[in-house]
């Protein structure tokens, strides 16, 4: 005998074995008695805090504010900005241009 047909006949034997168990393991799967499952939701419990009034938020938040809040003014806040030397255009000497300036550029 020929080893080439020693391995089809192996093969031949291996792929019958295989669909001979899928079969027996896809009918059992489908005769076997389905199980049901009963999902029970438990909600859950949600606990409150104290309820505040507004009057006591207000207080809440100026205690947490504390000393800050006398601090912080409009003075506080950055002026306009105005980049010098570094940024493109920004060691442009100040002025105003002219509208006929505006139209001479258009023109050309």
């Amino acid at each position: 005998m020929k080893q080439s047909e020693l391995k089809k006949m192996i093969k031949g034997a291996v792929k019958e074995a295989i669909q001979e168990e899928l079969k027996d393991i896809l009918l059992e799967a489908v005769r076997s008695p389905k199980q049901q499952m009963v999902e029970s939701v438990q909600p859950q419990e949600i606990v409150k805090g104290p309820s505040m009034s507004s009057n006591e938020r207000r207080e809440a938040y100026q205690n947490i504010l504390g000393d800050m809040k006398s601090s912080f003014t409009s003075q506080h806040v950055a002026k306009p900005f105005n980049p010098q030397g570094a940024m493109p255009g920004g060691d442009l000497p100040s002025g105003e241009v002219n509208m006929s300036q505006i139209m001479n550029l258009m023109n050309k």
